[in-house]
């Protein structure tokens, strides 16, 4: 049986630090699954990592689909994880329900992962209200790097506010958890203890 998001609130609730590993393949899902981690990321880094491309913006739904699958093939016990890529969820919440079923229904994954804040707040009750379980992206988001550039973000007061009204948004609309990427070790503090999730 796989890890349930329920365990996952477990461990936060208890808390327990746990792994979470990055997986685009059936051999290296297999190898993380045998070790007993309880959730495998297939992260649209693939694009960079795996298929040679300078950005994750490259990285398509098929690109995605097709990894996700080799992945759950390669694990029984974890819960896995699908990015959903470039433009796949930002045009509209409906556009993102659609692609957000095919990672459960046609690649077997367990929840995906999205990137945004407050902006992505209604997507995420979209998707979860309709059985959809999500995982929020805030600070620095890859997807966004053309725009941002790969750097520290949350470095001012009010940058740091805005992360944390992204974090309670991202919260409040549903997710189960969210990945704080390159932001001040105080400001990741305050969000982990500020937020449910």
């Amino acid at each position: 049986m796989r890890v349930s998001i329920q365990k996952i609130q477990q461990y936060k609730d208890n808390g327990e630090v746990f792994p979470v590993l990055t997986a685009y393949d059936y051999p290296t899902a297999k190898i993380i699954d045998e070790a007993e981690v309880p959730m495998i990321l297939v992260g649209d880094s693939l694009g960079n990592v795996v298929l040679g491309y300078e950005s994750t913006v490259f990285v398509t739904m098929s690109d995605m689909l097709h990894h996700t699958k080799a992945v759950v093939r390669g694990s029984k016990k974890a819960l896995v994880l699908a990015d959903m890529p470039f433009m796949s969820y930002q045009v509209n919440p409906s556009e993102a329900l659609v692609n957000g079923s095919k990672f459960l229904q046609d690649a077997g994954a367990q929840a995906i992962k999205l990137e945004g804040g407050e902006e992505m707040a209604e997507t995420v009750d979209t998707l979860v209200s309709r059985g959809i379980p999500v995982v929020g992206h805030i600070g620095f988001t890859p997807q966004s790097a053309y725009q941002i550039g790969q750097r520290v973000q949350g470095k001012t007061v009010e940058a740091a506010l805005q992360l944390v009204k992204d974090a309670q948004a991202i919260a409040d609309a549903g997710a189960f958890s969210i990945v704080l990427e390159l932001i001040p070790t105080e400001v990741a503090q305050i969000i982990t203890e500020k937020v449910t999730i």
